[in-house]
């Protein structure tokens, strides 16, 4: 590491911001870690943000700041923050500054450290090669499919499933993929964080997995970097040891309102709805990094929270024109109980083209979605006037439609415990299987309730068989 510049003192405290004075000539380089040795265990870490003169910075805390005092030593270290990276880290949980906070056995002393702030790799570097990535889940490989070594985001206010369906995604992950799995949890609660590595501990992945964690309780500077540190331990394994890496986040929203604070205590004046100024900034430096090179690649997913559902919030609108596949989840949806509550007229993905996915699912999936959309259209009449009235074509669609909707329904393994059902994985060709079977009439008269929360379209058909 460099060598130390002189000492500073702390100036001012303003909750997670801290003024500190230095001699002239003598103020750190921006993104730089400061270290306040005060009377508490361990130091306090700080990053500059802003020269606010010749003599003074002002920087942002990654701890909290309650008792710290006006003139107390503040030692600069001459490198931005670091965190542990490699094997060493797997099957641990870090906080934002690479502390270890799971009670176990400190790192060996050899474990490699890499900066937190990193240049995305060069566009010649990236690999253009477009694989789709099979979740097992039926609405998402039929109508959003995702992509190897892309990004992809679900979108929903509070309480429509966006946690359970990226636990799930774990899960099925770790059956098919075989590579390094990164966990940020961004504004989490302790319990959350609790319960995943429990989980995680009872299905024997956590072996495979690193956690890190800003949680709700923790000051915005945490929330603001602890992504940052996530993505630097996947590109590590992308980059040194050329390994898949699928990276989770829960929750995105969380990244940007902590940085809307920081921004806020920093002076900054606020942009629109309250945000901060340096918005499309920090999204794209945080989204630009998540790229797969020739070989390996970080496959992300991520969970954002739609304020008041508001899906025209610049921050949704903002992380959402840097995925390859938007899932949106739907209350109304979860209202009728269709679970995953995805919006298959909302969520698109780059990848459903024929180039990719082949003609057949393609075709398959324009067929479910003009349904889909007719039966919408369709809904104010049927209110009104009930199916009868509609005519013989429309009464067609109507009944195919419903059968759709309860197909395209499933039951999670994460879920198993509570609903007594359980999980049902589903191959891509046995899910454009049954979709089809459906737009053919073969279910015409079946009963509903045998295609709703069943895997693939042979457990309906035994269900019908044995009503």
């Amino acid at each position: 590491m460099p060598e130390e510049t002189p000492d500073g003192r702390v100036h001012a405290v303003r909750g997670a911001v801290v003024d500190v004075r230095y001699g002239p000539g003598a103020l750190p380089a921006l993104n730089e870690a400061l270290l306040v040795d005060w009377d508490r265990p361990g130091p306090l870490m700080l990053e500059v943000q802003s020269h606010l003169d010749l003599t003074t910075l002002r920087a942002v805390a990654l701890q909290a700041t309650a008792g710290l005092a006006r003139g107390v030593s503040v030692r600069a270290t001459g490198a931005p923050i670091t965190v542990p990276v490699g094997a060493a880290v797997l099957g641990r949980l870090l906080d934002v500054t690479g502390g270890l906070r799971d009670l176990g056995e400190a790192l060996p002393e050899d474990t490699p450290r890499r900066s937190i702030h990193a240049a995305p790799p060069p566009l010649s570097a990236q690999s253009t090669t477009t694989e789709v990535f099979e979740t097992g889940i039926k609405v998402i490989d039929l109508l959003t499919p995702m992509a190897q070594g892309g990004k992809a985001a679900m979108f929903g206010g509070a309480g429509v499933g966006k946690t359970v369906l990226v636990m799930e995604l774990i899960h099925a992950m770790v059956e098919k993929y075989q590579g390094i799995s990164v966990f940020a949890g961004i504004g989490e609660r302790s319990r959350e964080g609790h319960e995943m590595l429990t989980e995680m501990s009872a299905s024997g992945v956590l072996p495979r997995t690193v956690l890190v964690y800003g949680q709700m309780n923790e000051p915005p500077g945490a929330r603001w970097r602890a992504p940052l540190t996530a993505l630097t331990i996947s590109e590590y394994f992308r980059d040194t040891k050329h390994q898949n890496v699928l990276l989770l986040m829960d929750n995105v929203f969380r990244f940007v309102q902590a940085g809307a604070e920081v921004s806020s205590l920093l002076g900054r004046l606020p942009s629109r709805v309250g945000y901060q100024p340096t918005l499309a900034t920090e999204v794209a430096r945080l989204q630009e990094r998540i790229a797969s090179v020739a070989g390996a690649a970080v496959t992300s997913i991520q969970a954002v929270y739609v304020p008041a559902d508001d899906f025209t919030d610049p921050a949704v609108t903002t992380i959402s024109g840097h995925m390859d596949c938007v899932i949106v989840l739907s209350r109304a949806l979860a209202g009728q109980g269709f679970y995953p509550a995805i919006d298959p007229l909302a969520s698109s993905s780059t990848l459903l083209d024929p180039a990719v996915v082949g003609d057949d699912h393609y075709t398959i999936a324009s067929e479910v979605r003009e349904m889909l959309a007719r039966f919408a259209e369709l809904q104010d009449i049927i209110s009104l006037l009930g199916v009868d009235e509609l005519g013989s074509a429309d009464k067609t669609i109507v009944t195919r439609a419903r059968r759709l909707q309860r197909y395209l329904s499933q039951p999670f393994a994460v879920t198993e415990a509570f609903t007594g059902t359980p999980g049902q994985s589903v191959a891509r060709a046995d899910t454009l299987a049954g979709c089809r079977a459906i737009l053919d009439g073969e279910a015409d008269g079946w009963a509903e309730t045998s295609l709703y929360m069943v895997g693939a379209l042979a457990e309906a058909r035994a269900k019908e068989a044995a009503a």
